[in-house]
């Protein structure tokens, strides 16, 4: 300890600056807590994302409504938000409706910057409230960061201050620096709302806009990720694992998505597109035809090309698949052997000795003597490919961020964030789990599957690590895998099976104790959390609202907040996504309906409507110092008081 102290006194030179320090950090655990966003599932939709982000899930316009609600109109609530939201674009239109009202454009538009510049004045005062003067300034953009600062921290009344302040506001005016200033305080405005972000799992496949989202993570000033199996299936796609390459480029195929292969990281099909129409160009592969489509942007001929490409990936997949499976006994999956269960004389299946018809009868490129060897021309798409994966800048950049940011899990503020589920057993106990030789359950497991995870990608350049990037393709389907957590993943049935039987992919235990108190509770305690305050939460599984289903079990202990911002999911579910914020006061869970576009929510103002279905009040307000942070800063605070006792009694020298 006299070391460290030692060490810290370089820090603080001096009685002084121990004691300023310790009155700020102890100021700092006394503010209400900052508000948490949680969102899951985002699966590639960026414009839903990012509108979520704007508005912050609810909260500007809330803050709007609470200090405007009984000074103006609804709509002109709503045209302030919409200036926050999209503040550019905002602008550029408000410029074309003067223009075309027609009169003096000059002071017609000189009105409107007065009065939503003191607006969002007004608006940023209320989100930073409860943040440090400090805080503020450090998020303040450069160049605004004095004015802005002296605007909202303004103090005293009178015609002195009256008259500085409205000095400010036509100065910025007058110089032409409105726009940018709008600019800086929307952002500022956005930044405060959110705290910390928190991203529960499945930010890849299905919608059109993963690399979007990531650079927008990226960006952010404060966040974590918890891994969802559609993330860590690009993260092994990056690591070199080829079925996990096959996987991500048969989702991107299967779903109109190429442009996030071909334009956003870069990846070249071209290899695979020529293959795929030589082998199936008498096959129009009707069963792949890619879902996501506009009818009207598609040809018949354009769509069974894309079709083609599918069918290619998809039996390269299955080869592939089968040969990690038969390399990895340990991994229990021989039931997903099905390439060597097809009899080609009358194109059946035998599944766990039962037999099927199956819906296609072109299969040029399987050999049903040795049905899981690749032919020279599927290795040389594959090696094409995984070059691609391997040396895409893009990718390597944001997989390096899914792991620096990211975990299998995160204990946070008492709550208890993981994308899929915590193995348990059908008599309700966590279950113990096979890992490299190793039996592990609950948080022990998930600690170690991600130390795999991490040697998977850092040294994927060394063959001595196979197994662990082997493993990054199990986390994808393996019935184990806490990240997938049902039987089997279905895929070749729902290709080439009809009958619906075999489409079931069964889940594990852990959904069906969603509601059973003892076991939230045997997993909040494993994972050291609060069972009194603490909440699981998770996605992955979406929640068909339509059908009844309810994100919230156990009383409130367990939310579940996939409800489909997928496209893809959204007519199962009914709903367009959840989401969850947690601030001073407690939880709001809310249940969004399908977000347009922006071009529609910039002229008409339109946002994504939300319906409230929970809110849980905490007993009593949450501070800083009720939180992981303050918790951290409290032990800075005795740390501090340490040095400065050892300042006044004299053994740490003082330095002037």
């Amino acid at each position: 300890m006299e070391k460290y102290l030692k060490l810290l006194s370089n820090q603080y030179k001096n009685i002084s600056e121990v004691t300023e320090e310790i009155i700020n950090l102890q100021a700092i655990c006394n503010l209400p807590k900052g508000t948490e966003l949680f969102l899951s599932d985002i699966h590639g939709e960026y414009e839903a994302f990012l509108h979520l982000l704007n508005n912050g899930s609810g909260i500007i316009k809330r803050k709007i409504i609470d200090r405007y609600k009984n000074v103006l109109p609804e709509e002109t609530m709503k045209e302030l938000a919409t200036l926050i939201y999209y503040s550019e674009e905002k602008i550029e239109l408000v410029k074309k409706e003067i223009r075309e009202k027609g009169g003096d454009f000059k002071s017609q538009l000189d009105e409107w910057y007065r009065i939503s510049l003191y607006r969002l004045i007004e608006i940023s005062r209320e989100v930073s409230s409860k943040y440090t003067r400090s805080k503020v300034r450090k998020a303040l953009p450069k160049g605004f960061d004095y004015i802005i600062d002296e605007l909202l921290h303004l103090q005293g009344e009178g015609k002195d201050k009256e008259l500085y302040y409205k000095q400010i506001i036509e100065s910025i005016i007058d110089l032409n620096r409105a726009d940018s200033f709008i600019v800086a305080l929307s952002n500022l405005i956005k930044r405060m709302a959110i705290d910390h972000l928190h991203i529960v799992g499945d930010i890849y496949n299905r919608g059109p806009g993963a690399v979007i989202i990531m650079d927008k993570l990226m960006e952010f000033h404060s966040l974590d990720i918890q891994w969802g199996n559609h993330d860590v299936l690009w993260m092994g796609a990056a690591s070199g694992n080829e079925a996990c390459i096959c996987n991500v480029v048969r989702i991107c195929s299967r779903y109109d998505n190429m442009a996030t292969l071909e334009e956003g990281y870069g990846i070249n099909t071209r290899p695979l597109s020529l293959f795929a129409l030589d082998t199936y160009k008498n096959d129009e592969c009707v069963n792949f035809i890619p879902r996501n489509q506009e009818e009207s942007l598609y040809s018949k001929s354009d769509k069974i090309v894309m079709a083609k490409i599918q069918k290619a990936i998809s039996i390269i997949q299955f080869k592939l698949e089968g040969q990690i499976i038969m390399s990895h006994s340990e991994y229990k999956m021989e039931n997903r052997l099905l390439l060597d269960k097809i009899n080609f004389k009358n194109y059946t299946i035998n599944i766990e000795g039962k037999e099927y018809k199956l819906n296609d009868k072109n299969f040029p490129t399987i050999n049903p003597n040795s049905p899981y060897e690749l032919t020279e021309a599927e290795k040389e798409v594959v090696k094409r490919l995984k070059e691609s994966f391997i040396h895409s800048e893009k990718l390597q950049q944001h997989t390096s961020f899914l792991f620096s940011k990211g975990n299998l899990y995160k204990k946070y503020n008492e709550n208890i964030l993981f994308h899929g589920c915590i193995p348990i057993d059908d008599n309700g106990e966590l279950e113990e789990i096979e890992v490299f030789g190793e039996k592990l359950k609950g948080k022990k497991l998930m600690d170690r599957i991600e130390k795999i995870m991490n040697v998977a990608y850092f040294g994927r350049e060394s063959s001595k690590n196979q197994n662990e990037i082997d493993y990054m393709w199990y986390l994808w389907c393996g019935e184990k895998s806490p990240l997938f957590g049902r039987k089997k993943m279905a895929t070749f049935e729902r290709y080439f099976i009809d009958d619906k039987e075999t489409h079931s992919e069964g889940k594990n235990a852990y959904y069906k104790f969603l509601d059973d108190e003892e076991v939230c509770n045997k997993i909040l305690e494993d994972f050291g959390a609060s069972l009194e305050d603490g909440h699981i939460i998770n996605g992955h599984v979406p929640v068909k609202v339509k059908d009844g289903e309810s994100p919230v079990h156990c009383n409130g202990k367990t939310l579940l907040i996939d409800g489909g911002m997928s496209k893809a999911y959204q007519k199962s579910t009914g709903i367009a996504g959840y989401s969850l914020s947690y601030n001073s006061n407690g939880l709001i869970l809310s249940e969004n309906e399908p977000f347009t576009c922006k071009e529609k929510a910039v002229r008409e103002g339109s946002d994504i409507k939300s319906q409230i279905i929970l809110e849980e009040n905490v007993k009593s307000r949450k501070y800083v110092g009720d939180t992981d942070i303050g918790k951290k800063l409290k032990e800075e605070i005795e740390d501090l008081k340490l040095l400065l006792n050892e300042y006044l009694i004299g053994n740490i020298k003082e330095k002037i």
